[in-house]
């Protein structure tokens, strides 16, 4: 069963005042970081491409990555899919990252199906392709998708952006940070919103695109 999509402002809206309400912290962080950005991208190849782009890398060399990608034709399924070692280091993918967007392209993938599909199958169906892990299928589910309720617990600024909020020793490891974040069901992609909006207050840095 599909759940909560986040189409607008409203939901996003929605989905902070439910948190603020469940959770003090959350109404707190509210206040540093004022209203939620809608974050939704089209679904499909060039979305998922861009969330494989942007992993372990910083939001600034993941934007100058894409941006010579764009100029190299290179976002396109056929011509990436074509492209040797040497024009994807020429944009500055690294080798293995070449060989994702290559698998992607490749790839049978379905993305009108996805939008019927629960967020596990969704989940399923991404990691089967080469390159394209947990943290990768939750983004594409979160922004692409607009689904409501799933969370990236294996991203560092979400983790570290958890630890300063909730005032914890360590910084939470993937595992006990997807169990925290059931407690923020069923507006959890909200959650993960909140909290790259906290990261970039409390340390001044970027958290995700």
């Amino acid at each position: 069963m599909v759940g909560r999509i986040i189409t607008t402002l409203d939901c996003v809206a929605e989905g902070a005042d439910w948190l603020a309400g469940a959770e003090p912290r959350f109404a707190h962080a509210l206040t540093l970081v004022g209203p939620l950005p809608l974050r939704r991208q089209p679904d499909g190849f060039t979305a998922l491409l861009d969330a494989i782009v942007g992993q372990q890398v910083s939001v600034a060399s993941a934007d100058a990555i894409w941006r010579r990608m764009e100029a190299a034709g290179l976002t396109d399924r056929a011509t990436l899919a074509a492209a040797s070692d040497e024009a994807c280091r020429a944009v500055g993918l690294s080798r293995q990252k070449a060989r994702y967007g290559r698998a992607l392209a490749d790839s049978a993938i379905d993305f009108d199906a996805l939008r019927g599909l629960p967020d596990a199958q969704v989940v399923e169906v991404l990691t089967d392709v080469p390159g394209i892990g947990m943290w990768t299928a939750e983004i594409y589910a979160m922004f692409a998708l607009g689904r409501a309720d799933v969370f990236a617990p294996g991203d560092l600024a979400l983790q570290e952006a958890a630890r300063v909020l909730f005032d914890l020793p360590d910084r939470p490891k993937e595992r006990a940070l997807r169990a925290m974040a059931e407690a923020w069901s069923p507006w959890r992609s909200v959650a993960a919103t909140l909290l790259w909006a906290y990261y970039r207050v409390a340390k001044s840095r970027e958290g995700i695109r």
